[in-house]
């Protein structure tokens, strides 16, 4: 793991030194300078988090619909649209002189003509672990010519996940969870492995009940009954949504332990399944929500302030 990690590591390493050496990024004959970082359109909500806390919000010229944390960034910025949706001409009309996107960006066809247009193209990986948050803010960091705060930041986070780590060792008997999407008719989409919800309930002490399957699916009635959760959890939402009363009428998660217990949650779905430098967080307010007979501690992050600003200035 620690091997495929600084892979990674070193993988994004050479990408930001890539860009360096595009035509947007020379200077002089023979001189290679640092990626402007002037003109930054945010694709992801988790990396819009992130340039806000590393103070860099005056730099981001757009971003995506998903950029929800901190309010003012949607509020504030243009729109490109949803980050799987997005269209090439809506991206370069804002003149960016740095494009940073998540790796689940697109379409595919989309995503070419950017990396062919000639700006900066930055794909940021995303694994749904804490490694992989702290990799997030290095390269975001690294791509933007703020090096000394994302250390800063990456520490900060490092530490959430440290003291949520230490939480997670008093689980005695880890829960069965089932993360669901939405109800698509009669049918429950729920995630299976390889999805930020099975990531978010890795780091809150829970085991993902729906193992056969990567990815979201909608699965019957007898896959519920058969992966018997203990708790289920939902994303927080305007349009059609979730609660325990709904949720636990359905026929099939009637039959379940997590209706007699009617231990159901639902959060704001970037705060929880985003992978940003709140998702330690997150996850501690789920471990709450799974396991009630648990501290609840604060956090590092929530007792130093001071820290935090630091890492903007």
């Amino acid at each position: 793991m620690r091997l495929r990690h600084r892979s990674t590591i070193q993988a994004a390493a050479l990408l930001v030194a890539a860009i360096a050496l595009t035509p947007a990024a020379r200077g002089a004959p023979g001189a290679v300078m640092a990626p402007d970082a002037s003109r930054i359109v945010s694709i992801s909500g988790a990396i819009t988090e992130i340039l806000y806390a590393l103070g860099l919000e005056h730099r981001i010229v757009a971003v995506d619909s998903t950029s929800l944390y901190p309010p003012e960034a949607l509020r504030d910025k243009p729109n490109v649209g949803y980050m799987r949706a997005l269209s090439a001409e809506g991206v370069l009309s804002l003149n960016p002189s740095l494009i940073l996107a998540a790796e689940a960006s697109g379409p595919k066809e989309t995503i070419a003509v950017l990396k062919a247009a000639g700006v900066p193209f930055v794909q940021v990986p995303d694994r749904f672990t804490g490694e992989g948050i702290v990799e997030k803010i290095r390269v975001v960091a690294g791509a933007t010519g703020a090096e000394k705060k994302g250390e800063c930041l990456a520490k900060a986070v490092a530490a959430d996940l440290g003291a949520l780590a230490k939480l997670r060792s008093e689980i005695e008997h880890p829960l069965r969870a089932i993360f669901l999407l939405s109800f698509v008719g009669d049918r429950a989409q729920v995630a299976g492995r390889a999805t930020a919800a099975d990531g978010i309930m890795a780091l809150a002490g829970a085991r993902n009940a729906i193992t056969e399957y990567e990815g979201y699916k909608a699965v019957n009635d007898e896959a519920i009954i058969a992966a018997q959760p203990d708790f289920v959890f939902a994303m927080q939402r305007d349009s059609n949504p979730l609660d325990a009363k709904t949720v636990f009428a359905h026929p099939a998660f009637a039959l379940t332990p997590a209706a007699k217990r009617q231990a159901f949650v639902s959060m704001d779905g970037l705060y929880l399944l985003g992978f940003g430098p709140r998702t330690a967080l997150a996850a501690r307010d789920l471990v709450a929500a799974l396991y009630p007979g648990l501290p609840n501690a604060k956090f590092p992050s929530e007792l130093g302030a001071a820290l935090a600003q630091a890492c903007r200035e």
